[in-house]
């Protein structure tokens, strides 16, 4: 697994960065009724900040903006993992296959915030500076 894999199923909701549990589960090669299980099975794992259900509007949003169409035809609101929710869940999926998805998507939240870092020093950068 590469972190360019997991970069394109990043998304932000709520101002975070995070990767909806279809996208978690087509990661770690299992169905996302897995994940949720064990999300339901580890509450104590899952903190606020860690996991957070999408509201129908944000639901409809994703939909709209990323043409996800698991999510389009899902009966029930997706979950929206944080970068600390996918740490969480890999302590509980045991696999060679959970190790390296989960490497992956460390690196690529690292990636992506340093993207934003980047871009944030750029922003406030004197216009000569940028423009040389």
């Amino acid at each position: 697994m590469k972190s360019s894999d997991v970069v394109e199923k990043v998304i932000t909701v709520r101002e975070q960065r995070v990767i909806l549990d279809s996208d978690v589960a087509v990661l770690y090669g299992v169905e996302t009724m897995r994940i949720n299980e064990a999300v339901k099975n580890n509450p104590d794992k899952f903190p606020s900040g860690y996991i957070f259900e999408l509201s129908p509007e944000e639901k409809q949003e994703v939909i709209e903006n990323f043409d996800n169409l698991k999510v389009k035809f899902s009966p029930t609101m997706p979950k929206a993992f944080t970068r600390k929710g996918c740490y969480m869940l890999a302590t509980i999926l045991k696999s060679p296959k959970a190790t390296s998805t989960t490497l992956a998507i460390i690196e690529a939240f690292d990636k992506l915030n340093e993207l934003r870092e980047t871009v944030a020093e750029l922003s406030e950068a004197p216009e000569e500076v940028v423009n040389q």
